[in-house]
């Protein structure tokens, strides 16, 4: 029985770090892009995602560090689901302004 406990262990701790990586590339994304560029995408504001995907990150480390699972694994799911939306939704929208610079050029090059 002690060794299912330590791969349940090792799993979640597995897991979590998976989570954290998540929300670290959704913050790092979301600093790294304008404010302007949220507002004209129609998605919320940029203090918002960072806001958000800070939550997350904080919530993802503190889970991590914790030993008990508890409730704190309700908030990471909650946490990573957050980071989620952000990659899932928000960055393909601010990408599409990204490239959508006016040229002559389309998805697969010049038309």
């Amino acid at each position: 029985m002690l060794l299912v406990y330590a791969f349940q262990h090792w799993l979640y701790f597995g897991l979590g770090i998976l989570a954290l990586g998540i929300e670290l590339w959704a913050l790092v994304d979301c600093l790294g892009r304008k404010g302007e560029h949220f507002q004209a995408a129609f998605k919320r504001t940029k203090g918002f995602w960072t806001g958000m995907t800070a939550g997350s990150v904080a919530v993802g480390a503190l889970s991590l560090l914790s030993t008990g699972l508890g409730t704190l694994m309700l908030f990471q799911l909650a946490a990573v689901a957050a980071a989620s939306v952000y990659l899932a939704d928000v960055k393909p929208a601010l990408n599409e302004l990204k490239g959508s610079g006016g040229s002559a050029y389309g998805p697969y090059g010049p038309w």
